[in-house]
């Protein structure tokens, strides 16, 4: 499932840069919270090796993964960490990486579906910008994912299709 629903990038309250994604979800927000949640079903598209306790306060230690090594050369001890900030299973998850923060919304929607928000805040507008293409990609192999479908393409070359889109709209 490869269609395009991009992201957008506001001005926050602070002066902080938020991109975000909106996803309708024929799933419950349990299926979609697995989904952002566990280490194994993680792996297939978040930008980091993560695993972490779904508690407030918890630290995340961001580990790259051996296609970052192969395509940023980064090596396996360039770790970056964060921590939880806000925890509510199965509606919010919120944690910073480094200076940044990644907050998930879930709510019901429909009969079995819910809404996903996806929200990435950095401290300026080139770098929000900058991270779209990637987290278009990742969310395009979750709805895959929780759709049941094949990953048949890589999240890493979606990206790279997606940075002239991306830079068009967003500058």
């Amino acid at each position: 499932m490869r269609r395009s629903m991009q992201g957008t990038l506001h001005e926050t309250e602070d002066g902080r840069h938020a991109l975000s994604f909106e996803r309708r979800l024929a799933h419950p927000p349990t299926k979609v919270w697995r989904a952002i949640t566990e280490a194994e079903q993680l792996r297939a598209w978040f930008p980091a090796v993560v695993e972490f306790e779904l508690t407030r306060g918890a630290k995340l230690c961001f580990a790259p993964t051996s296609e970052q090594r192969r395509r940023l050369g980064l090596r396996p001890d360039d770790l970056t960490y964060g921590e939880i900030t806000a925890v509510d299973p199965p509606r919010l998850l919120e944690y910073t990486w480094e200076q940044d923060v990644l907050r998930w919304e879930l709510t019901p929607a429909g009969e079995q579906g819910c809404l996903l928000v996806f929200t990435h805040i950095s401290g300026d507008r080139g770098t929000a910008a900058a991270h779209a293409p990637g987290w278009h990609a990742g969310l395009e192999v979750v709805e895959a994912q929780l759709d049941g479908q094949a990953i048949d393409w890589s999240p890493w070359e979606r990206s790279e299709e997606l940075v002239e889109e991306y830079a068009r709209t967003l500058g």
